[in-house]
């Protein structure tokens, strides 16, 4: 099982992955491609991606089950904690005019 999840991505992308796998709700993408199509698929998100975040989860065989990947600016990042995959999120930002 492959699932997608983008924000403000060009329409031409949320297309591309229409293509390959069944969006769900605006922006949630799932399927069950092979490897080779699950790397492809990640290709066109790295070339289509502009200004918006993306994050693809997969399951695979490992102690949780599943890995991940994210790409483009997000609050949260990915850490690996003694072998297994974690989230750590960043402070919200203060907008410069509060202080």
């Amino acid at each position: 099982m492959l699932v997608i999840a983008t924000e403000n991505v060009p329409p031409r992308l949320r297309g591309r992955l229409g293509v390959w796998l069944v969006e769900i709700r605006a922006g949630v993408y799932v399927g069950n491609p092979s490897a080779r199509l699950k790397d492809f698929i990640w290709q066109q998100v790295e070339e289509g991606l502009d200004q918006g975040n993306v994050v693809m989860a997969w399951n695979t065989n490992t102690e949780s089950g599943y890995d991940f990947k994210t790409l483009g600016e997000n609050r949260r990042e990915p850490v690996d904690f003694d072998g297994l995959r974690l989230v750590s999120f960043f402070p919200q930002e203060e907008p410069e005019d509060a202080l």
